[in-house]
């Protein structure tokens, strides 16, 4: 049969069946038709047997692959290894890495970008430890079978026959374009009219305009239209219309009409439904391959093989070649398809990765073309994959010999640059973005031309020396068309009209600097290839100096009896330019013949002898002369773009490559020549010739009265003409240059960097150039240079310089900027004197040159150069008067130290060798000629250390002399200087003694200051104290009542700083607060938000789900001063908006506003109010009765019931208008109990509108709902914020393990003591029924009343709420009662209720843990034990047998004990605040059991409570923020798996954790938002509201976030890594672990309910927090 045939007339009639039936494309239906009916027949030819038997087959014959292959998602962590990778791109997958010897070592982690794989059992890209556990190779069967020799013929050619027939199939599918009919044997049987009309991505338009267009084209909502746009984005195309051709066409036109105006239009096509069916087959059928594939080799090796067999076309017909060169056309869901399937397969296999990348580089040029056309990113291109074969050393080598691989990429790199000038330099136009994105795309070439060469060959063939050397020359041409480029001529006259474009050069020299360094090294690593090089080298260099003649007139210059032949050049006046790659390249080859000793072994081959130095030096020269004349300040007029030029070519990214290498050139240059030539050409470019060549030089300031501004400029040119002999004398650490190793170069880079201030590692990293391994080579050598210092919970790790590496210290380091410089001079003169040395500057002693740059030492003693020197020293026999300078001065002297230095080290060397014939001291000693006797370098020092103008150099002058003279008073001197700071530091140490001793003798006696409050003690209290009773209670009749002087408190306004005394009836005085809604508490953040307009919030649920907290900063003010500060804001605000629309970081329209004093966020005020006068009504009877409990509440129930029945009666009247009274029954209240009676209100009427105004407040944001003061509500938030409050701080008193009184800082004191004095009070500005209604209710929790209904279960209650509404609510009722009784006493009843009731809770819920060991307990604590299993028994009597049978008394007691604990303490700081009773000192400290019950007036076996009285809550343990893993790549692998719950099966973008309850989220993405109170917002900030009622901290994968709902901040992440450094990005990749302090702090913000405040502070400081759209997070 026709096997092809068959399959295809198969496929025609069954894919438009499964496949694109409607407008949506249903993917449950297709992923269970499309195996059924089309990939299982497929599967039963291939087995030919039942597919699951046949493929568990092949896979158990399956010898496993070593190699691990995993192809990496996005964001998933990768590792690699610093010390064994071969390159950077040699990543592990997590699993390997873990089971790797890498994790011991220096390893990098970063995430992925999607694509790429493990290269974990690759040989090649690791030097060791190729293997993990999973991979290791089996030792047994090392031969390297054929894997189809396991398969039986016929096997292999069925599964030949599907695979072509499939992999032809998908290909044509995926390349054909025709929208409307389909390959030959693929047309359906029946054609209908139904068409998709398909939208493409590109990367030019923005989401924004896309959803735009969609919306007004298929009239879809804007939530379609967003969806559209993301899987458009994620897929490259979706259908946004199904029906009729018209239909179709119709939109297509609109959305090309609509983004056709600024950029090329959306592509959109109108295709037949069968067409797409098919095309969705073809990716289905590219994705099964890949999975059959995995079972076994031999199915790889003929998939391979069919996708490369050569088609009928010839030469690049194969079925992989067709789907690479239509990549460009494809969209991106089919390239990531068929991308993936040449990873797994092509890139698996090493016979055919090799036929692969050999097609890969034939198509190499055509690729490339068709991506810098495309416009998708890199990632979504084939030409991605270089990475994967390139950057394979062998590979590479075969790639260069055989496809001429190099060359191949120089050369299309330069096809795509076209632009030239007349001399054929690049040129660049004004960067248009149309530019930029295109140089862009063309740099990727660059990148793989790195990755060919990241690896140095070991052995060199001779194939492989010519194509080098041939790529050699195509990279030396692209070089001379940048030598020269972007000249810059200087402006004179007026400022330069258009900047010109210098950017495109730059980045193309910042690209290019890693490859130059290579090809060097390559050059470097064979001697016949480093020769050749220099030979093409210098020819190019030759060629391109033949072409530059402008300005350049012969003359010949004489000075100081020498005279050399040169030509003029201004570079004032003439083009100079900044890029001399070739000369640079060429000073790199040069020091390399040095180094590896070439240019002594081999002179004869090398063309030394022809070099003409004039023409080497020449155009760096000019480089350096152009920025010394722009730091002179002479080209002001071009421009910042000459600025950033001369910036970058000193910055670290590009020195190596520019700055470096002219220096190096110079000194190769001057070293070929005469030194007194050298210096004539230097002062010629310089400008400075004029100068130093007249006879009368020395007496410069009595001949210039020229132009003040002229002197300057040349003062600052002879600093830098001085500096740039001292550097090319001086800078010896390059390898070749000096006898150095690179380890030297680098040790010395990090001692001046330390040298200016102790540094972090990071910032180390960034001052030190990085090689293209993105390495800098410095952890080798900065444990021998400096010692490292951990940081703290703020701050990062510090490497601070050894002490004695100082010594190599050089002031004038090549590589310092000028703010570089100074700081170190600064910061070693100053250490000097601290460690009492002189605080000279000495140069320091420099390592030997190499031959071939050994002459250079001559400069320093040539007649040219001291003829400068000593010019210099007679102009400074004068104060300056501007004609010289101090830098210039102690430039000189700095040469002048270099050379006696010198002369030392020449000889102690000369000592073995005994020619020298270096003689500093003699010609400085040497007076001038006759007939001008100028006087010698050395008389001229001698006078001027005693000139009064020079103090400063003094110490360096001093110096000279001695070392020139080395006599023995300097050991005199230096015992001299050792008295005498000795003496100062005795002087020193005196005086800070004695301050002490006044310090303390100031706090002694004032120590009554330091220790009380304000207030004075009054006498009478101390004696009402010891009458009553000597402990200290806070509650019930016994309790402790303030004497007349301790009510009274007297604040100061912030705003007006008048005083004030807090009274009833005086000016209300209030503290600025926060009030916010929380979940801190939560112990179930499942609970839905309730409904705000229906939610009762009398009881609260013991797992405080929702609670409202109240904060302040603590400033009191007037409250008529603050109204008149909140308008001012609210004025400002309106103002502010007219102007301009940005956020501030509060927001008025809340309400909100900052404290005035501290900028502390704030959204309300709380009255201040004074402690309530109670009478002292003593019960004389020591301890409270059963009877008096008994009766204190049935005469309470009396008056519940009276009450009730009046309201009742008052409702009716209301509702019948007619005083009917038949159907209540009448309840007379009892004695002196007064139901018509109105309290008059005590307090004046600016407190009772405080009063409103902070109840309408905690109403408003506790709820949120908008304000009203009638709401019955109002009360109840009130308490409720009161007791929440003081849990949360009782909760965060624990964790921090602080007592309970006495630790608080004053601003949280003040607001808990006012939050519970106003909770008191509030109930005055209600409506009173509605407060007593509160009272009956929230009684009947306690004791059932059958007319109260629906009265929650006690297990529903949380007790210390119950506790604080029923203290605050009962004032309400107890104003009516005027029988004698005492409010004391009803607090103390309320107070034994509930804790009785809180008893039941615990028992009821406490569940008993095995019982471990009886303990035995002492005598009382035994009676305790059996009275709660008597008390247990008796509620198991009353529940029936619902209860657990319990034996453990000790267990019981336990539980009881704990569960109680923090209700206690609550209890004891809420009646602390409320009555105003100081604690007693034990509860100062930590234990405390006995001490609260005492205060609270409680028996300390609380049972007994149960005992004079008849008649939930699981343990309040503390909310922490989530667990973290230790180490961070654990939670970025939780991150990669994560995917977006929306866009179905995408990987996240920006997952992000939510550090409250641990869910992952999807951030900053359309997918994912969703609409809250009418707006759209992002997953994040939904998640606050559900999660954190507003407030949360999320773990960005690189830092923390805590974000309300407009506003948020950045947090540094608790991650750290070894250096006390946190990531972002990871940029750096060092390993990261979790930091516990950091993490507590972060943690006791959110504990404190700080976030907000945190994030108002964040925003005032930094302004551009404002701009982010936090609401879409």
């Amino acid at each position: 049969i026709n096997l092809p045939k068959e399959v295809y007339q198969h496929l025609a009639c069954y894919v438009p069946k499964i496949y694109c039936l409607g407008p949506n494309l249903n993917p449950q239906n297709e992923d269970l038709l499309a195996p059924l009916l089309l990939q299982s027949p497929l599967e039963w030819y291939l087995c030919g047997e039942e597919p699951s038997v046949g493929l568990a087959k092949l896979e158990q014959n399956n010898q496993p692959s070593q190699l691990c292959g995993h192809v990496f998602k996005v964001g998933e962590p990768t590792y690699s290894c610093r010390e064994c990778a071969a390159d950077p791109t040699c990543v592990l997958c997590m699993q390997c890495f873990l089971g790797s010897v890498h994790k011991e070592h220096r390893y990098r982690m970063t995430t992925s970008g999607g694509g790429g794989f493990c290269d974990c059992g690759d040989t090649e890209a690791w030097k060791k430890g190729p293997y993990c556990q999973k991979h290791e190779p089996n030792i047994s069967d090392s031969s390297q079978k054929d894997p189809l020799a396991n398969l039986s013929d016929e096997m292999i050619a069925r599964t030949y026959n599907v695979f072509s027939i499939i992999l032809k199939y998908a290909v044509d599918m995926l390349t054909w374009e025709k929208e409307d009919e389909l390959p030959e044997g693929l047309e359906p049987p029946a054609r209908g009219d139904t068409y998709y009309c398909m939208l493409f991505n590109d990367e030019v338009h923005t989401y924004e305009q896309v959803i735009y267009t969609l919306q007004k084209a298929v009239n879809c909502t804007q939530k379609e239209a967003v969806s559209f746009a993301t899987t458009v984005d994620r897929d490259g195309r979706k259908s946004v219309r199904f029906g009729d051709f018209q239909f179709c066409e119709q939109a297509k036109s609109v959305i090309v009409r609509n983004t056709s105006r600024q950029t090329k239009p959306l592509r959109v096509q109108v295709m037949h439904s069968s067409v797409v069916a098919h095309q969705c087959f073809a990716l289905k059928a590219l994705t099964w391959l890949g999975q059959i594939i995995r079972y076994s080799d031999a199915l790889r090796r003929i998939l391979c093989q069919v996708g490369l067999q050569r088609g009928p076309e010839g030469e690049n017909s194969s079925l992989v070649d067709t789907l690479m060169l239509c990549d460009s056309k494809m969209w991106k869901g089919a390239r990531n398809v068929y991308h993936q399937l040449f990873m797994s397969s092509l890139l698996m296999d090493t016979k055919y990765k090799k036929l692969f990348a050999i097609q890969f580089a034939k198509n190499y040029e055509r690729l490339q073309n068709d991506y810098v056309k495309d416009d998708h990113d890199r990632e979504f291109s084939v030409t991605d994959l270089s990475v994967q074969m390139f950057t394979v050393p062998s590979l590479a080598r075969m790639l260069i010999t055989e496809e001429n691989l190099m060359t191949t990429i120089i050369r299309t790199f330069m096809d795509h640059l076209r632009h030239r000038d007349l001399q054929g330099r690049f040129q660049f136009e004004r960067y248009t973005a149309q530019q930029a994105f295109k140089f862009r795309r063309v740099q990727s070439l660059i990148g793989d031309f790195k990755y060919v060469l990241i690896s140095r060959p070991t052995e060199w063939t001779d194939q492989l020396r010519e194509k080098y050397l041939e790529s050699f020359d195509a990279f030396l041409e692209l070089l001379k068309c940048m030598q020269g480029m972007d000249p810059v001529v200087r402006q004179v006259g007026q400022h330069i009209e258009m900047e010109p474009e210098w950017e495109a050069a730059f980045t193309l020299q910042m690209k290019l600097t890693h490859i130059i360094s290579m090809m060097q090294e390559w050059c470097a690593s064979d001697e016949r290839v480093l020769i050749e090089a220099y030979k093409k080298c210098l020819s190019a260099l030759t060629h391109c100096h033949s072409g530059f003649t402008d300005g350049e007139q012969p003359i010949t210059l004489s000075m100081c009896g020498h005279s050399v032949d040169t030509i003029r050049y201004c570079v004032s006046q003439e083009k100079v330019s900044i890029h001399l790659p070739v000369s640079r390249l060429l000073a790199g080859l040069h020091a390399l013949l040095s180094k590896t000793e070439v240019a002594y072994r081999f002179p004869e081959q090398l063309p030394l002898s022809e070099l003409s130095p004039p023409m080497l030096i020449e155009h760096p020269l000019r480089c350096l002369v152009l920025c010394a004349q722009v730091h002179a300040g002479m080209w002001r007029r071009n421009g910042f773009s000459l600025v950033n030029q001369i910036y970058y070519y000193h910055n670290v990214k590009c020195r190596v490559e520019m700055f470096d290498k002219d220096l190096s050139m110079l000194q190769a240059g001057a070293s070929m020549m005469d030194p007194n030539h050298f210096l004539m050409i230097m002062l010629s470019r310089f400008e400075l010739y004029h100068i130093f060549s007249s006879a009368d030089c020395r007496k410069r300031y009595s001949r210039e009265n020229a132009n003040k501004d002229v002197v300057q400029q040349n003062n600052t040119l002879i600093e830098e003409m001085l500096h740039l002999v001292i550097m090319i004398v001086g800078e010896r650490y390059t390898a070749g240059v000096g006898q150095v190793e690179c380890s030297d170069e680098i040790r010395r880079e990090i001692v001046h960097q330390l040298c200016i201030r102790p540094m972090a590692h990071s910032e180390l990293v960034k001052a030190l150039p990085e090689n293209e391994n993105k390495e800098t080579g410095m952890e080798r050598v900065i444990d021998s240079v400096a010692s490292f210092k951990k940081p703290g919970v703020t701050g990062r790790g510090l490497y601070k310089l050894r002490p004695e590496c100082a010594k190599m210290f050089n002031l004038y380091f090549h590589h310092y900027s000028r703010a570089d410089q100074s700081k170190a001079e600064e910061a070693q003169r100053k250490m000097k004197r601290r460690n009492g040395e002189d605080s000279v500057l000495p140069p320091p002693v420099l390592p030997r040159f190499s031959p071939l740059f050994a002459s250079l030492v001559n400069i320093l003693q040539c007649d040219v150069l001291l003829g400068i020197l000593g010019a210099v020293l007679q102009w400074a026999m004068e104060p300056s008067g501007g004609h010289w300078s101090e830098s210039m001065l102690q430039r000189v002297l700095h040469l002048i130290g270099m050379g006696l230095v010198e002369e030392q080290q020449h000889l102690i060397g000369s000592a073995e060798d005994n020619d020298t014939n270096f003689n500093f001291t003699l010609k400085i000693s040497r007076p001038g000629e006759a007939p001008a006797n100028t006087p010698s370098i050395l008389a001229l020092l001698e006078t001027l250390q005693n000139a009064p103008h020079l103090e400063v150099h003094k110490d360096m002058i001093r110096w000279i002399l001695k070392v020139n003279a080395r006599p023995t008073v300097r050991d005199k001197d230096k015992a001299e200087r050792k008295r005498k700071a000795e003496m100062a530091r005795l002087r020193r140490e005196k005086i800070m003694a004695q301050m002490s001793e006044m310090q303390r003798h100031f706090i002694n006696e004032n120590k009554e200051l330091f220790q009380q409050s304000l207030e004075e003690l009054d006498p009478s209290t101390s004696s009402t104290l010891d009458s009553c009773d000597s402990t200290l209670v806070c509650v019930g009749p016994r309790r402790w009542r303030a004497g007349g002087s301790e009510r009274r408190q007297v604040v100061t306004c912030i705003l007006c700083q008048e005083e004030q005394e807090i009274r009833t009836d005086g000016k209300a005085m209030v503290l600025a607060a926060f009030v916010q809604r929380s979940t801190v508490m939560s112990k179930n953040r499942k609970r839905p938000p309730h409904n705000p307009d229906k939610y009762d919030p009398l009881f609260m649920h013991p797992d405080l789900s929702f609670g409202t907290h109240t904060g302040s900063c603590g400033h009191i003010m007037h409250s008529h001063c603050w109204q008149r500060y909140f308008e001012a804001v609210q004025a400002k605000e309106q103002r502010r908006q007219q102007r301009l629309r940005v956020h501030t970081s509060y927001d008025v329209e809340n309400g909100e506003f900052l404290c005035p004093l501290c900028e502390c966020l704030s959204n309300t005020v709380i009255p201040l109010l004074p402690l309530t006068k109670t009478s002292c009504r003593y019960c004389n009877k020591h301890t409270l009765d059963f009877d008096l409990q008994l009766q204190w509440l049935n005469i309470t129930s009396l008056q519940m019931k009276a009450l009730l029945s009046a309201h009742r009666k008052a409702k009716a009247a209301d509702a019948d208008g007619v005083d009917d009274m038949d159907g209540v029954n009448d309840c007379p209240p009892p004695d002196g109990f007064k139901l018509d009676y109105t309290p008059k209100n005590p307090y004046s009427s600016t407190i009772k509108e405080m009063l409103t105004t902070f109840g309408t407040a905690s109403y408003k944001v506790g709820l949120k709902v908008h304000p009203n003061e009638q709401d019955p509500r109002v009360p109840i938030m009130c308490w409720g914020s009161c007791a929440y409050t003081i849990q949360s701080i009782e909760r965060l008193l624990v964790d921090e393990e602080k007592p309970l009184f006495g630790s608080l800082p004053c601003r949280q004191d003040d607001c808990l003591s006012s939050l519970t004095r106003f909770g008191s009070a509030c109930w005055t500005v209600s409506s009173h029924a509605t407060v007593q209604n509160h009272f009956i209710r929230l009684l009947a929790a306690l004791v059932p009343d059958p007319r109260v209904e629906n009265t929650p279960c006690i297990l529903d209650i949380d007790m210390f709420h119950l506790l604080v509404s029923l203290v605050l609510s009962h004032p309400a009722v107890f104003s009516l009662d005027s029988s004698g009784l005492s409010a004391d006493t009803a607090q103390l009843h309320f107070l034994h209720l509930v804790t009785v009731a809180h008893i039941v809770q615990i028992l009821l819920t406490s569940i008993a843990e095995e019982v471990r060991m009886e303990q035995e307990s002492g005598g009382a604590e035994r009676e305790e034990e059996e009275k709660v299993c008597i008390f247990y028994n008796t509620l198991e009597m009353h529940l029936g047998s619902r209860l657990r049978e319990v034996n453990s008394g000790w267990h019981l007691w336990r539980c009881v004990k704990a569960g109680i604990l923090p209700y206690l303490r609550a209890a004891a700081m809420f009646f602390h605040y409320l009555n105003g009773a100081p604690a007693p000192p034990e509860l100062h400290s930590v234990g405390e059991w006995e001490a609260l019950c005492g205060y609270l007036c409680l028996p300390s076996n609380l049972l007994q409570l149960f005992y004079n009285n008849r008649d939930k809550a699981s343990l309040k343990t503390s909310n922490h923020l989530i667990e973290l893993p230790g180490d961070y790549s654990a939670l970025i692998n939780q991150a990669s798996s994560f995917t977006c719950p929306k866009s179905g099966g995408d990987k996240s973008r920006a997952p992000t954790l939510c550090l409250v309850c641990g869910a992952m989220l999807c951030s900053q993405s359309y997918c994912c938002q969703t609409e809250l109170e009418g707006e759209d917002v992002g997953a994040c900030t939904a998640h606050t509201f559900a999660c954190g009622a507003g407030v949360g901290i999320f773990l960005r994968f690189v830092h923390v976030i805590s974000a309300g709902k407009t506003k948020g901040c950045f947090y540094a992440p608790p991650y750290l890594d070894d250096y006390g450094e946190t990531d972002q990005g990871l940029r750096r990749g060092n390993p990261l672990h979790l930091c516990q302090e950091r993490y507590r702090k972060i943690q006791k913000l959110w504990r404190q309910h700080s976030i907000t405040e945190e994030i108002g502070h964040a925003q005032e400081a930094n302004q551009t927090l404002v701009g982010i759209d936090w609401q879409h997070l």
